[in-house]
């Protein structure tokens, strides 16, 4: 593996990242509706277990368990006081699993929740929400992660507040990604109608390590986000991480639709469009992933 995350993507080689961190939890006790962010303080075994489950998987970029880590949306966890010392554990046990493998940690750093004020019905102060996300940030780069990953994204004006507060408590590579939902005549969309092109102008100029799509509503739509930023950002680094399908219904845990090889030859796919990490995101298995490490892997070989 490259000494950092940054000569990982110099080198051109294709990094697998990992899978659904919520929907892994559910299988080692998480409740339905909980924050998944407790575990790191009631149940860190767990949290602990999936990272290496990943690990041994193939996977070599690692997610914190910290999505919904802001204080802001933390006000609606058992934890809403402690959201330093949850990321910054959070980073600790991502850390802890990837010891002496090479593997890289991502810090994740979800929505608030909220609108910004910017929007129609938005309540949230677009200096709250970069406060919110400087303080998870800065717990992150305190934990040890490699790089932050600001993720899920829907609307432009809170990913350009993340990525201010982000950048101004670390100078730790950023990633960005969006989860689109639609494709029409104006390419992919996210529910808030950002698409391709609007990412490409608000954040290359601010010199993201990388620009991607994960989540979003089927793997097609993810492929065509990626395609499209593809085309616009030649030379870019671009972050896929499509849900396994959707979710099926009345199963808890959730199961969903996708098999892991299905999800290995999605991955190849991603790769023939651009992408240069790849991984799972909701319904992601280690099955899953294990199936991209190796298509992947069997993919770039030949």
């Amino acid at each position: 593996m490259a000494a950092t995350f940054l000569d990982a993507l110099e080198s051109g080689r294709i990094l697998v990242a990992d899978g659904g961190i919520g929907t892994g939890l559910q299988e080692l006790g998480l409740k339905a509706g909980q924050p998944p962010e407790e575990l790191i303080i009631d149940a860190p075994d767990a949290v602990l277990e999936l990272h290496r489950r990943f690990v041994a998987a193939g996977a070599e970029v690692i997610l914190t368990n910290t999505f919904g880590g802001t204080p802001v949306r933390l006000r609606d966890s058992a934890y809403p006081d402690r959201a330093a010392e949850l990321n910054r554990r959070g980073a600790e046990l991502a850390r802890e699993a990837v010891a002496s493998t090479g593997a890289f940690v991502a810090g994740s750093i979800g929505p608030t929740g909220a609108l910004l004020t910017s929007l129609p019905f938005g309540t949230l102060e677009p200096e709250e929400a970069r406060w919110a996300y400087a303080e998870q940030a800065a717990a992150l780069a305190e934990g040890g992660v490699d790089l932050l990953l600001v993720e899920t994204q829907f609307a432009l004006d809170e990913a350009l507040a993340a990525v201010e507060g982000a950048r101004s408590a670390s100078g730790l590579p950023l990633v960005v990604s969006f989860s689109f939902d639609s494709v029409g005549k104006r390419g992919a969309r996210t529910m808030m109608g950002v698409g391709a092109p609007e990412l490409v102008d608000a954040f290359v100029p601010l010199g993201v390590a990388a620009l991607g799509a994960n989540c979003g509503s089927t793997p097609e739509v993810t492929e065509a986000a990626i395609v499209e930023l593809a085309s616009l950002a030649p030379g870019l680094p671009l972050w896929a991480k499509p849900n396994a399908g959707l979710p099926k219904p009345l199963t808890h845990p959730p199961e969903y639709e996708l098999a892991p090889e299905q999800t290995g030859a999605i991955a190849i796919r991603l790769v023939e469009a651009g992408a240069r990490i790849v991984g799972g995101c909701c319904g992601s298995s280690p099955d899953h992933v294990r199936a991209i490490a190796g298509a992947v892997r069997a993919a770039t070989a030949s």
